[in-house]
């Protein structure tokens, strides 16, 4: 009887750790779902000024040119057609195209996986497109993976001028020159001192105008499609806590100085950052939001050259780290006046598409 005692406490116990067992693996298929905070900030890049501009709907008075008088053949020299311009070839695929836009963003963005992502899906669309190899050998050049780069950049040699268009001599210089690292231009491209200014003649709500200088060396040459300015907007609520900026429908951006030439080593952007009123059709959730700061981050394929954020704690809120903590920074500049150039009546930017 004793033995058939100790058997069946054995059993027992071997029931309730088999129990224990099948309950720890159920709790630990349970998928656990962790919030983070993303932010979402408003990046601004350099316009292309090798795009043609739309015609100007203006009608401008022509005077009559006379005519010349007329010349002998002879003396008249041949004429040479003009060169044919190289252009960027056209992405046939609507969708790849779509993905190579939203890549190049998040390679700016400095989202190198995202970008990876969509490019690779884009590529699998439109394999033979330059613009898709480009873009492919910068992210991963820029990601220090320099073999991947050389072969997409192989490719579009290989391709010749007339199909991989402006890429051909991009790519071709890639090869001859190797690849620059974009930290060799910390110290060479960095921001001025931004200038805050806030517009109390602004009836419609809360108006907040920023002007951002970017710097750069003299002697240094910089590809300017690769430069962006990321600015992150953040308000006070009723209850005192300080959010980001959810609607960049409020954000209207500008390059004041286009073309650049960086007469006196600077280029200036200028950034309109306006609350709308709540009878204006406002959220009501944002009926007593009021501007508190903002961080600037100014990149350079795909790196951070340099940081400001007014007021100081909000470097603590920044998306990624830049060059240094942030101490010691230059504070901002007050401004009393406007700008002599301000449109007050300049439309704001439709919503930027989510991704």
């Amino acid at each position: 009887m004793a033995l058939c005692g100790l058997a069946l406490m054995a059993i027992a116990q071997l029931l309730v750790a088999g129990m224990a067992l099948a309950t720890r693996f159920e709790e630990s298929q349970k998928v656990k779902i962790v919030e983070k905070t993303v932010a979402k900030p408003v990046v601004v890049r350099v316009p292309d000024a090798t795009r043609p501009e739309p015609p100007s709907k203006a009608i401008v008075a022509v005077t009559p040119t006379p005519t010349p008088p007329p010349q002998s053949i002879a003396s008249e020299p041949p004429r040479r057609p003009d060169p044919t311009p190289v252009r960027e070839p056209e992405i046939a695929d609507p969708r790849a195209e779509k993905l190579f836009r939203e890549a190049r963003e998040a390679r700016v963005a400095g989202d190198m996986g995202k970008a990876i992502v969509k490019l690779e899906e884009a590529a699998s669309q439109s394999p033979e497109s330059p613009n898709i190899r480009y873009e492919l050998g910068l992210v991963h050049e820029q990601m220090g993976v320099y073999d991947v780069a050389t072969t997409n950049y192989q490719k579009i040699f290989e391709m010749g001028i007339s199909q991989a268009g402006k890429y051909y001599d991009l790519a071709a210089r890639k090869l001859r020159d190797g690849f620059d690292k974009p930290d060799a231009m910390l110290g060479k491209l960095s921001l001025g001192r931004v200038r805050i200014f806030k517009n109390s003649n602004y009836e419609n709500g809360e108006q907040v105008i920023l002007t951002i200088p970017v710097q750069k060396a003299p002697t240094e040459e910089i590809d300017i499609a690769e430069l962006a300015v990321s600015v992150v907007f953040f308000n006070r609520n009723a209850k005192g806590d300080i959010v980001q900026l959810e609607d960049n429908s409020w954000v209207n951006q500008l390059w004041t100085t286009l073309p650049f030439d960086w007469v006196g080593g600077e280029e200036s952007l200028r950034m309109i950052y306006t609350i709308p009123r709540l009878d204006d059709g406002t959220d009501p959730h944002f009926a007593s939001v009021k501007y508190y700061g903002q961080t600037v981050s100014l990149i350079y394929k795909g790196e951070t050259m340099a940081v400001q954020a007014w007021p100081s704690d909000l470097y603590a809120r920044m998306p990624r780290g830049g060059p240094g903590d942030g101490s010691g920074s230059m504070q901002p500049e007050f401004q009393d006046s406007l700008p002599p150039d301000f449109n007050p009546d300049a439309p704001l930017l439709p919503p930027l598409p989510e991704n």
